[in-house]
């Protein structure tokens, strides 16, 4: 039997990881010189890696290796707890694992990290498998369809088998696209219902009540 695989996004998806990102982020611009972004164009950054959020808050690229250590040294031990679930989201899981579907995490956050944000949410255990960013910004595992295509041959998916991505950026959107995949846009997190659908969202839901009957459907 064909079975269906729901890959998972965890910032603005699974929690909302706004106050340590935008702390640790700050943090390390003043740290390294450079003005410190506000809240709110932290939130519209959250998403795709460091390579693509950097110079738009004033950062090029070929400086940002000092100021990603920065970041990490307050993140890896501060921020990455500075985080709140989601409201419904353990029963989401727990619906969609009802329904026989299997569940992994694909996120563009450093795995490590990310493994350690959902052993202390306790919802680790509603995932076969756990699949994120290479810490090292020269690595070719950077960007959510680079995250994809890792998770996607991890999993070892097999002839039939259907896969959906769960996401709430335009780039999980488009990550999913590139691996010939449908994206189903969740608006609670940090993108617009417009962002969404401009980049192909198959369709949006507004609630983590609503995620079984999209994917089912």
């Amino acid at each position: 039997m064909s079975r269906t695989h729901v890959l998972i996004d965890l910032d603005g998806t699974i929690s909302n990881s706004l106050p340590g990102i935008a702390r640790s982020l700050q943090y390390a611009f003043a740290e390294c010189g450079y003005e410190p972004p506000t809240d709110d164009a932290v939130r519209s950054i959250i998403g795709p890696p460091f390579e693509v959020s950097f110079p738009i808050l004033g950062v090029p690229i070929d400086e940002m290796t000092p100021v990603v250590a920065k970041y990490r040294e307050r993140y890896n031990d501060i921020g990455l707890f500075e985080n709140t679930l989601y409201k419904g989201i353990p029963d989401m899981l727990e619906a969609l694992l009802s329904e026989g579907l299997s569940l992994a995490l694909a996120t563009a956050k450093p795995e490590t990290v990310a493994r350690r944000i959902t052993v202390h949410f306790d919802v680790a255990q509603h995932f076969v498998y756990e699949a994120g960013a290479s810490p090292d910004l020269n690595d070719n595992r950077r960007s959510k369809d680079q995250v994809i295509a890792y998770c996607l041959s991890e999993l070892g998916i097999a002839a039939g088998d259907h896969v959906v991505m769960l996401g709430d950026r335009d780039h999980d959107v488009e990550g999913a696209l590139a691996n010939g995949i449908d994206c189903v846009g969740v608006t609670w997190g940090f993108g617009s219902a417009d962002e969404l659908l401009g980049a192909g969202a198959l369709c949006i839901v507004d609630r983590p009540a609503d995620v079984r009957a999209a994917v089912n459907a």
